[in-house]
C-alpha cells in the first residue's frame, strides 16, 4: 500500500438551503442528498481515486448506514479488511450548504469514537508497509497519538490534518509528525493566536513549526495554501480560480491529493500546487466524495497532473 489513513467514516446528510434558520424557526430546503463521508473516508477515496494504494482503518455501526459505507469503500477499490463493525451507531453529518456553495457541519461520532490503538495495533504489519501514514481528529485523540508514535517507531511519515479541531489536543503529543495540514480557524485554535490577516496566519504557523513539526501547510479556501519548513522554506501557493457550488469536502480532497503526489514523487511543491487544483476542482460539484475526479478527469482539469 502506498497510503494508509486511520481515521473516519460518516454518512453526509446534506440540505441545501436558501439561508440559516433563526432560533426556533423551521425554513423548506430545496434540495437534500445523502452520501458517504467522514474526513478520513473522504481522504481514502480522494487517494484510490487518484490511483494510489490505500489501507483505511476505521469503524462503522452495526446499522443501515455500515454496509453501505462498507460497499462504497469497495466501489473504490479500498480493502475493506479494517473497516471494522461495532456495537454503536453509525457516525453521521448533518450538513447545510447555501446557495454560494458555504457550509455548516455538525458531527455526530458514533462508532468513530471507539477506534483505538489496539485496532492499529492489529493491522501493524500492513501499516508497515506503507510509506504515509494519515490522520485526522473524528477519532480519540489516544489513538492519534498512538498512530503518531507507531509511525515515528517504524519511520513512516505521518500527515496530521487537525480537523476539527480539539481543545485537547496536546501538541507535545503530535510535534514529531512530518506534516501538520490545518485551516485558518484549526490554525488558530492549535496555537492560540490570531489569524486576521496574512502577517497573522504566517507568525501562528511559525509558531506551530517551531514546536518540532518539519512542515506546516495552512490551507487558506480562496487565498490558496502557505507551507513553512523546518528547514527555513516559506511559500504561498495561489489559489486556483473557479466557480464554487459546494465546498463541502474541499480540504480533505487537498489532503487526499497532497499525500498522493507527495508518495509519488517526495516533492512537497508540486504536491501543494496539484492539491490545490484537485480542492478547487472539487468545489464546482455538488457533495463530498461525489464531487472528487478520478485520475483521467482530474488530468483534463490539470495536466501536470499526468506526469505524477
Amino acid at each position: 500500500m502506498d497510503i494508509a489513513v486511520i481515521g473516519s467514516n460518516m454518512v453526509d446528510l446534506i440540505a441545501y438551503i436558501t439561508r440559516m434558520p433563526a432560533e426556533g424557526e423551521t425554513v423548506e430546503a430545496p434540495d437534500f442528498k445523502m452520501g458517504c463521508g467522514g474526513k478520513g473516508a473522504n481522504q481514502a477515496i480522494a487517494v484510490a481515486r487518484l490511483g494510489a494504494e490505500v489501507l483505511m482503518l476505521s469503524r462503522v455501526g452495526n446499522d443501515i448506514f455500515a454496509d453501505n459505507t462498507i460497499a462504497n469503500f469497495r466501489a473504490n477499490g479500498i480493502d475493506t479488511r479494517y473497516i471494522l463493525k461495532s456495537p454503536a451507531a453509525s457516525g453521521v453529518a448533518p450538513i447545510f450548504v447555501d446557495p454560494e456553495g458555504h457550509n455548516a457541519i455538525i458531527i455526530v461520532k458514533g462508532a468513530n469514537k471507539l477506534l483505538s490503538a489496539d485496532d492499529i495495533a492489529r493491522a501493524a504489519a500492513d501499516i508497515r508497509q506503507c510509506k504515509l501514514i494519515v490522520l485526522q481528529l473524528e477519532i480519540p485523540t489516544e489513538t492519534v497519538y498512538a498512530a503518531v508514535r507507531f509511525g515515528v517507531a517504524n519511520g513512516i511519515p505521518v500527515l496530521l490534518n487537525p480537523a476539527p479541531a480539539q481543545p485537547d489536543l496536546v501538541l507535545e503529543n503530535v510535534k514529531a509528525c512530518e506534516f501538520i495540514v490545518p485551516n485558518e480557524t484549526e490554525l488558530s485554535l492549535l496555537t492560540g493566536m490570531p489569524v486576521d490577516s496574512a502577517d497573522d496566519i504566517r507568525t501562528a504557523a511559525a509558531a506551530l513549526r517551531d514546536t518540532g513539526v518539519k512542515n506546516v501547510i495552512v490551507t487558506l479556501g480562496k487565498r490558496g495554501a502557505l507551507w513553512l519548513a523546518a528547514d527555513g522554506t516559506e511559500q504561498h501557493f495561489p489559489p486556483v480560480n473557479v466557480t464554487a457550488k459546494d465546498t463541502t469536502g474541499a480540504g480533505d480532497a487537498f489532503i487526499g491529493c497532497f499525500a498522493t503526489v507527495y508518495v509519488k514523487t517526495g516533492d512537497v511543491a508540486r504536491a501543494i500546487t496539484a492539491a490545490n487544483h484537485y480542492a478547487a476542482d472539487s468545489v464546482t460539484r455538488l457533495g463530498t466524495q461525489t464531487s472528487y475526479a478520478g485520475r483521467e478527469a482530474f488530468i483534463r482539469f490539470y495536466p501536470d497532473f499526468a506526469e505524477m
